[in-house]
């Protein structure tokens, strides 16, 4: 008679934390055994459904952030590769913020002038998605080049006048792009490094392209302010990595580069700017500086425990606190006979959505101004996506903000909604109904 083993029961985050495993970190390759929040099962945050593929299998996925003890870099597990999600079509497009593209603008403003480009200068981009920050530099005479893997955006971009490739960037990319003469008085990396699931690929390649006295910035979501203000719906299966400062900076060191500056800057709930040179670079024979600037924040960083593992093991619990609180909000809602909409279909809130099980049942539809998505539904929830005209249509009693780093500029959008009583609601990093 055969017998059958049964699965041993769920264990609680906090137990799960002391769990040995043998996940080597993506970057050290150190053993990584501390677990930052379990978020469940959860569908690719960018993998729109049509109404035909509504009764059709839907691939759901582990998703749970870790952290490596020896160098701090927060990551989830690669159930996906990168070149499966963004080859061929993506349905992020950059443009459809206008906060985003007055920053973009403001960006390519301060790098022209704090590194002097020209028209015998290059700028390089990895991730440039429909060109929504070249065009800047385009437009100043600055010759450019964008590096896109997926080629609707590429396409986008080669509209508007930005040249594009469609590659997936590393160092085989790098090094075909050096043997052609290109390389790079600018190389931008900004909100892609946490895509890459092999990371010192990545890095490596940009060393290659970079020119003996080059720049590169890298902008990533702060994982400082991720932890602080409980931003747990930036983690999703297409963001493989999560990076504080003192992270960075080690990544960088082991590729030969110097992290010799960086900005705090608002975008993505907090993020950081980070500039990078070779280390050897110098001027007039003197070693470039770096600014105090990059010690006081690791400083800071050590000084919140990020460099703790113990730090940690409340975090799991303050993501189901917010959890609670949304649904509670939302229960209430529906009892009192209320209707509530989502504005936006960004892939933080198909992580919020998933997460907490929200449907139909408690949203009726999401809006969003990328008309890709329209007449699509979101993954896993298979909530309706309609164009933003849908609200003052029926008129809904509140609207959920899924995007809320973009908090300001939506609530302006939507103040006509005054016109009929209706509320504003943002989930994160608590929830406020104003």
């Amino acid at each position: 008679m055969s017998t059958m083993t049964l699965p041993a029961p769920a264990s609680s985050p906090a137990a799960d934390a002391s769990v040995s495993v043998d996940r080597p970190c993506r970057f050290c390759a150190a053993p990584v055994r501390q677990l930052v929040v379990d978020l469940g099962m959860s569908p690719l945050c960018e993998n729109f459904l049509t109404r035909d593929e509504l009764n059709r299998m839907e691939p759901f996925y582990p998703l749970s952030a870790w952290v490596c003890e020896k160098c701090l870099l927060v990551q989830v597990e690669e159930f996906v590769s990168g070149r499966e999600i963004f080859g061929g079509e993506y349905a992020y497009f950059s443009s459809f913020s206008d906060s985003w593209l007055q920053f973009s603008r403001e960006y390519a403003d301060r790098m022209i002038d704090r590194l002097n480009l020209g028209s015998d200068s290059f700028v390089l981009e990895l991730a440039s998605n429909d060109g929504y920050l070249l065009k800047n530099f385009v437009e100043r005479g600055v010759p450019c080049l964008g590096i896109e893997p997926a080629a609707n955006c590429a396409a986008a971009a080669e509209k508007i006048g930005v040249p594009s490739r469609v590659e997936y960037f590393g160092v085989e990319v790098a090094e075909r792009l050096a043997a052609e003469g290109i390389s790079a008085d600018l190389l931008i990396a900004n909100n892609c490094a946490a895509h890459v699931p092999d990371l010192n690929d990545f890095i490596g390649g940009m060393k290659r392209v970079l020119k003996p006295g080059g720049t590169i910035t890298v902008e990533v979501a702060h994982w400082l302010n991720m932890f602080e203000q409980t931003q747990f719906d930036q983690i999703y299966q297409e963001h493989y990595c999560y990076f504080s400062l003192l992270t960075l900076r080690e990544v960088f060191a082991a590729h030969g580069m110097t992290l010799y500056d960086v900005d705090e800057i608002p975008t993505h709930g907090g993020s950081l700017r980070v500039y990078a040179r070779h280390e050897d670079a110098d001027y007039q024979g003197e070693p470039l500086p770096v600014t105090a600037a990059v010690e006081a924040l690791c400083d800071r960083e050590r000084s919140i425990g990020l460099a703790e593992m113990r730090t940690y093991e409340d975090y799991g619990r303050r993501v189901e606190r917010v959890k609670r609180d949304l649904l509670d909000f939302l229960i209430t809602a529906k009892r009192n006979g209320k209707t509530v909409v989502g504005y936006g279909a960004p892939g933080k809130g198909n992580t919020l959505l998933n997460y907490c099980g929200i449907r139909e049942d408690f949203l009726d539809y999401v809006v969003d101004r990328n008309p890709y998505k329209h007449g699509k539904f979101l993954p896993g929830t298979h909530i309706p996506v309609h164009p933003t005209e849908r609200i003052a249509e029926t008129k809904p009693d509140y609207v959920l903000i899924l995007p809320w780093n973009l908090r300001p500029e939506i609530s302006a959008q939507l103040e006509y909604v005054r016109e009929w009583g209706a509320k504003l609601v943002v989930p994160i990093p608590e929830l406020d109904v104003f």
